[in-house]
């Protein structure tokens, strides 16, 4: 399921300085994730502050967000 997700996150050097974004847009991952950590609902989100979105990309955002927070980390000994 994640991996489904995850085809709606994309990434182009020349837009948005390379940062992940949702669907080729200019709507950064990390602006999606701000509202989310400032208490707006998904629901809200598309609805009102980002029109362009549906809620399979908020739920992309989190399922990039996870899968970057749990990559393994190795340390030299």
């Amino acid at each position: 399921m994640i991996t489904n997700l995850l085809i709606r996150i994309t990434t182009n050097i020349e837009q948005s300085g390379g940062k992940p974004c949702i669907r080729n847009m200019r709507i950064r991952v990390s602006d999606v994730l701000d509202l989310l950590a400032n208490g707006i609902s998904p629901e809200q989100i598309v609805a009102d502050e980002l029109p362009d979105l549906e809620l399979q990309d908020i739920y992309a955002c989190f399922a990039f967000a996870s899968v970057k927070l749990n990559h393994p980390i190795l340390q030299a000994a």
